[in-house]
């Protein structure tokens, strides 16, 4: 594709030099180690592991106090870290953090537990994790510079995502609270492109756009679809790919910056090892055999701005066990065999509307004062938004939440109301759960 060559040899490569990034580097690094070997696969996880924590243990305050734990083998000096919990990490961010945070890019989250996180990365970390992205977008038969109709918590593009969007010939659906006459916009660009279209976004935003393709008989149809933020249920999965005639790969990832594992030729996802160290362990933190089910436990290898090691995400997962591995696989990092997650359910409004999970998450998360929360909904006329507060919380907050879910639901008859708890209870993964819908009980 012509416009693929201008875009990688001149276009991008320019952009990095304007911003001091380098994520042109940075994808070609990860096109090579694709094409590496297991072993080699696994030397280089464990120089990039040994390599984090000898840095964590003398630049990170916070760390510092496990210098005396380090081996040579970086796998028992790992184990030596206790588990990082989120509470933890709101607790001691100051101490984590390497380097000064005013030449940091902050970034807030609440992930798809309701717990608020606050992560930093500098310009090159950030660059990397979007190659990352790009790169597992590619694993799905996306070419950089073929039309995509994506949809994200973004709205309000700026310069950088807008110039972003055009040269990525990227449709951009805001995810906040979908409506029918977006999505026919959004599905009547897609027709429209002479090179058929990719489809990217929220699992639960592509499957609610599915479903009003199917409500409406329109036929659309996309050359790979790629799913990230929230579990991709077989539901899901099924109704995307019969309605947009296409394949869905799940990605598994994380707000705070991790990227976990991504599907390609198989029904299991591949594991990005060069650049993750994940354990998958019990209730009091052993790790488990593969193919059986325990909590995920992640540590980032690239970040050595803020160290997160042994990082409880908050999610249940199972490797594949090596003997379950198929015989043909076009890559050899290790196997995830599923996520196990929570059921994030769909809030609907009386007019049709959809909001999911990141509808909440995008204008929450920045509301550190909220430590953690859940939405209720009961009947089509409203929702409660159950809170926990944190520190320096006042009640004007819950108004700017309020007015901001309005402003994007463009409803003012949807009733939304607050209620101050001292608990949430998890969901049967163990994670909590953000949106708790009743509807197909009324």
């Amino acid at each position: 594709m012509k416009y693929r060559h201008i875009l990688e040899k001149a276009i991008l490569p320019l952009g990095d030099v304007m911003t001091g990034s380098a994520f042109m580097q940075d994808l070609r690094r990860l096109r090579k180690e694709d094409m590496l070997s297991r072993a080699a696969l696994q030397n280089l996880q464990m120089i990039r592991l040994s390599r984090l924590l000898e840095y964590a243990v003398h630049h990170s305050a916070y760390y510092k106090r496990f210098r005396d734990f380090q081996s040579d083998d970086p796998v028992r000096f790992l184990k030596r870290f206790p588990i990082l919990e989120k509470s933890t990490l709101r607790e001691n961010i100051d101490a984590i953090v390497t380097k000064d945070k005013k030449n940091l890019i902050r970034q807030n989250s609440s992930g798809s537990s309701g717990f608020q996180t606050t992560v930093y990365f500098d310009k090159g970390e950030q660059s990397f994790q979007r190659a990352q992205q790009i790169r597992w977008w590619e694993w799905a038969g996306y070419e950089i510079g073929r039309p995509i109709l994506q949809t994200g918590i973004t709205p309000n593009r700026g310069l950088v995502k807008s110039i972003k969007d055009r040269l990525f010939r990227t449709y951009y659906l805001p995810a906040f609270a979908h409506t029918e006459e977006e999505v026919f916009r959004a599905l009547e660009w897609a027709a429209s492109q002479k090179t058929t279209p990719v489809l990217a976004g929220y699992a639960s935003s592509l499957y609610v756009l599915a479903e009003i393709a199917r409500t409406h008989r329109i036929d659309a149809r996309f050359k790979t679809a790629i799913s990230w933020g929230d579990k991709l249920f077989d539901h899901y999965r099924t109704s995307i790919e019969s309605l947009f005639h296409t394949r869905v790969h799940e990605t598994y990832a994380s707000s705070e910056g991790f990227m976990i594992a991504a599907q390609k030729d198989l029904p299991y996802m591949y594991i990005m090892t060069p650049d993750v160290y994940l354990e998958i362990v019990d209730d009091e933190g052993n790790e488990v055999p593969d193919g059986e089910m325990g909590h995920v436990i992640v540590t980032k290898l690239n970040n050595y701005s803020m160290p997160m090691i042994r990082y409880r995400i908050g999610d249940l997962a199972v490797k594949l066990p090596e003997s379950e591995y198929p015989e043909s696989r076009e890559l050899n990092y290790p196997l995830l065999k599923r996520v196990v997650g929570r059921d994030t359910d769909i809030i609907k409004t009386r007019s049709g509307k959809f909001m999911v999970v990141h509808s909440f998450t995008g204008i929450i998360e920045h509301y550190p004062q909220i430590r953690q929360y859940t939405v209720i909904q009961r009947t089509l006329d409203g929702i409660e938004i159950q809170y926990i507060p944190d520190k320096e919380f006042h009640p004007s907050i819950l108004h700017k939440i309020e007015n901001t879910i309005r402003d994007h639901l463009k409803e003012s008859d949807f009733i939304i109301t607050f209620k101050r708890v001292d608990y949430i209870p998890a969901s049967p993964s163990g994670k909590p759960q953000i949106i708790q819908s009743y509807l197909e009980n009324i």
